[in-house]
């Protein structure tokens, strides 16, 4: 990559961070977990969950015959647009783009543990489904602090 298309691209990823609001972006992770005989839906894990992966909705455009597009959804197709567009100088598609923009505001130790919790979450889920049931509960109780470290550093 240029040198100077690189530095483009930090700016405007960096621009991206700072007029971003200061709460935390909604989680599109979401834990199935049973508490008490019940079903549960968190955004926080919980010992055995089931991770669930969902995308929101982008409007109410059927029902009105009209597209109505809130803020919140006209900021997030911009942010895709700008990460399509830049897609050929950083190689990054529009939820890689998203990701490091959120963890350029991390520390680089932090952002390090979640390059190495990135490799390790998908192995330890992978061990939850092939354990035995002797060891099912020792692998969940892993996936379990890998999950909420994940959350705690916001990556």
């Amino acid at each position: 990559m240029h040198p100077k298309l690189a530095l483009l691209a930090a700016c405007l990823l960096g621009s991206m961070v700072v007029n971003a609001q200061s709460l935390p972006q909604p989680s599109r992770t979401v834990f199935k977990c049973k508490k008490d005989g019940k079903i549960v839906y968190s955004d926080s894990p919980c010992l055995g969950a089931e991770k669930l992966e969902v995308e929101p909705t982008r409007g109410l455009n059927a029902a009105s015959g009209k597209e109505r597009i809130g803020p919140d959804v006209q900021r997030e197709i911009r942010r895709e647009n700008m990460a399509n567009g830049l897609r050929p100088i950083t190689g990054m598609d529009p939820k890689q783009f998203e990701v490091a923009g959120r963890r350029m505001q991390l520390s680089t130790e932090a952002q390090r543990e979640c390059r190495d919790l990135d490799k390790a979450i998908p192995a330890v889920e992978s061990q939850e489904v092939r354990a035995k049931p002797a060891e099912l509960s020792q692998v969940q109780h892993r996936l379990l602090t890998l999950r909420t470290r994940y959350r705690e550093l916001r990556c």
